[in-house]
């Protein structure tokens, strides 16, 4: 074929906020009717907060029939098809369309001034809906359940099992587990399981970080004056908490009893954060004289970090600049999945041709194959067959890439 398959491994989706009343439970829909305003108004609040009102008004204002993708099916194959994309990654969306999951079941999954049932609830009519809109195309969307984790993990475990009924691949867990143990406890270990023997991606996206200490204790309302560099400080943190589980993991030995356990970190960063990072363990694991003083913390591992990273993780590199595309071994193509971010500004979406051509022209052909949409074919378990058949409809010409 003479195109490359493209799958994004980062696009969201999600209703509009009070559309997503009838998938919640029925004994739970006048709460819903309580909480929606309050979850509309903090939404706009945080829109106001990040100082991303005025720069999302202006950027939509000639693209807003397209921003329905997010929820509608018919313009969502529409926009797939033009940027060339025929298969894609599914995560709950947030503050851009103003379509996140209600009861605080959004992309944070945050555990503090959260009701743990009410959440459980807003997961579940999430992913309620999710499945029945991955189901319209399943060969061309792979659907990431919600997936509040840390409240209680026998629920967790029937929710995996669901979603995977349901024709949904991978699930979303928090990354900043606050006072709960973190991911090397041994408490983790029946999810662990389930979702490798399901096949089923654990993912975390990025978002999430202790915003109270950047933006103050009263976010979203905190005096912006008072919190001078605060968005500075939150985009140079927040991929430090994303991807701080994988620290837990990799030293925890998740990897070592649970082999066939994938697992993705999204949109959070890869050159400036994961070669360094990789090189700081693999130092902590070969070089053992600087710390024979604490003990031994590596001979329940029969690989080292590096080869856990290799074998088990993928990361969803989001709006990859040339610079990470040049550097791509740093890290290992086959670790590395495009994504486009739609419907978020910061994304590729609508200019994605362009930029995917500024960010691989002159590459090889096997790389760019592999990032561009090999890679997450395998790792999410798309049936490449079918996507070929929409590849060799609209994916981009294998000719303007040299």
């Amino acid at each position: 074929m003479d195109r490359y398959i493209v799958i994004s491994s980062d696009c969201h989706a999600g209703l509009p906020a009070a559309d997503y009343r009838p998938y919640v439970d029925p004994g739970l829909r006048d709460t819903f009717d309580l909480a929606l305003p309050i979850q509309v108004e903090m939404i706009k609040k945080a829109e106001k907060s990040f100082l991303i009102q005025e720069i999302n008004d202006e950027w939509r204002k000639d693209i807003t029939r397209e921003l329905t993708g997010a929820w509608d099916h018919a313009e969502r194959i529409k926009m797939l098809d033009k940027d060339g994309i025929a298969g894609e990654v599914i995560f709950p969306d947030g503050i851009t369309e103003q379509n996140t999951p209600p009861f605080g079941a959004g992309l944070g999954l945050p555990t503090e001034n959260i009701d743990p049932d009410l959440q459980w609830a807003g997961a579940r009519a999430h992913n309620r809906w999710l499945a029945e809109f991955c189901a319209q195309a399943p060969e061309r969307h792979a659907g990431v359940a919600v997936c509040p984790l840390l409240w209680d993990i026998d629920e967790a475990i029937k929710e995996v099992r669901w979603a995977h009924q349901n024709g949904l691949r991978a699930v979303l867990i928090p990354h900043m587990t606050n006072t709960f143990e973190c991911y090397h406890h041994v408490r983790y270990h029946p999810f662990w399981e389930v979702c490798e023997s399901l096949g089923m991606v654990v993912n975390f996206h990025s978002g999430a970080a202790p915003s109270q200490q950047f933006f103050g204790k009263d976010f979203p309302d905190a005096d912006p004056n008072d919190y001078p560099g605060a968005m500075g400080i939150y985009v140079s943190e927040v991929m430090w908490w994303t991807f701080r589980p994988l620290t837990f993991m990799l030293w925890g030995g998740v990897f070592e009893k649970f082999p066939k356990l994938r697992v993705a970190f999204t949109e959070t960063g890869t050159m400036w954060v994961i070669p360094t990072y990789l090189q700081l363990l693999e130092h902590h694991y070969h070089d053992t004289q600087f710390s024979m003083k604490l003990g031994d913390f590596r001979s329940h591992l029969s690989l080292s970090p590096l080869e856990y990273f290799r074998r088990n993780v993928a990361l969803g590199a989001s709006c990859m600049p040339r610079s990470d595309a040049e550097n791509r071994a740093a890290i290992g193509t086959p670790q590395l999945m495009w994504g486009s971010d739609y419907p978020h500004p910061e994304g590729t979406w609508p200019n994605t041709s362009p930029q995917m051509l500024d960010t691989f022209k002159g590459l090889p052909e096997p790389d760019i194959a592999d990032i561009l949409g090999e890679n997450a074919i395998r790792f999410y378990n798309f049936d490449r067959d079918k996507l070929v058949a929409h590849a060799s409809r609209i994916g981009p010409q294998k000719s303007s890439f040299q």
